[in-house]
């Protein structure tokens, strides 16, 4: 099972460049975030045309998450964080052939110090709580999402810009990413590699993509009983050299039979 993980940055300017991912890659799974669509203006139908069954939560112009799967059944959905008060629509959660797949836009926190910071905070916790009680009741579990946290300084482009003060690599947010990662979940990209400067995201100004100038903020994390079958686990760079691209690239864990 091929699961991967999408920040399109509005399906609606997207959609053709899913399609031709979809084709290209052929993911068994997809967890999309910032589809910035309502409900009724998910493409759905078009999806289905290429094999996939759709489940999604959205609102017009922000954030908007999804999770798409081919000739599969998507089964016990979640939306939201239960018990956590929350308008965003930024989480969805369900269960594909027995994997329960979880799929965050985590929230970006805008600056350190700030009430979207707190909010940012405030909302891992929620995470941290929901995600220890899905845990014990789904042992074959796949986080994923854009987390907007660089885990460490390998995964960002200069680690003296994007420092313990800066938001997206803030000490807190590393640390509620960490309490995350000690639930049992294990980054998959770097059960494979190992390397700096391999990214996710490139800013659209200063030519960033370009210049490599970019974060691995887009993660796949698998439970303790889903380790030994993550056989691989990749960055795919192509739908960012397409025109008017995500500012984001997609990310995959490939899981053993």
């Amino acid at each position: 099972m091929k699961i991967a993980s999408w920040n399109v940055n509005s399906l609606n300017v997207r959609l053709p460049h899913l399609e031709e991912w979809l084709r290209a890659a052929q993911p068994d799974v997809v967890g999309i975030q910032e589809t910035k669509l309502e409900d009724s203006k998910f493409p759905d139908t078009v999806l289905a045309g290429l094999g996939y069954r759709s489940v999604f939560s959205g609102q017009k112009t922000y954030n908007g998450v999804a999770i798409l799967a081919r000739d599969r059944a998507i089964e016990n959905v979640q939306i939201g964080i239960p018990g956590f008060d929350d308008e965003q629509k930024r989480v969805i959660a369900a269960t594909v052939d027995g994997v329960r797949i979880v799929n965050l836009y985590v929230v970006n926190g805008q600056d350190v110090d700030t009430e979207k910071y707190a909010y940012k905070l405030r909302w891992l916790d929620a995470v941290h709580e929901w995600l220890a009680l899905e845990l014990q009741a789904h042992p074959q579990l796949v986080v994923l999402g854009d987390f907007n946290i660089a885990p460490d300084e390998r995964d960002v482009h200069d680690a003296a810009i994007w420092n313990e003060n800066h938001i997206l690599t803030s000490t807190a947010e590393r640390a509620a990413l960490k309490r995350l990662l000690d639930l049992g979940l294990h980054d998959a990209y770097r059960l494979h590699d190992n390397d700096a400067g391999k990214f996710s995201w490139w800013d659209y100004r200063q030519a960033a993509f370009r210049r490599n100038l970019g974060l691995r903020i887009d993660l796949t994390l698998v439970s303790d009983a889903l380790r030994a079958r993550a056989s691989a686990a990749d960055i795919d760079r192509e739908p960012r050299t397409w025109e008017r691209p995500s500012d984001h690239a997609p990310v995959w864990v490939q899981l053993q039979s």
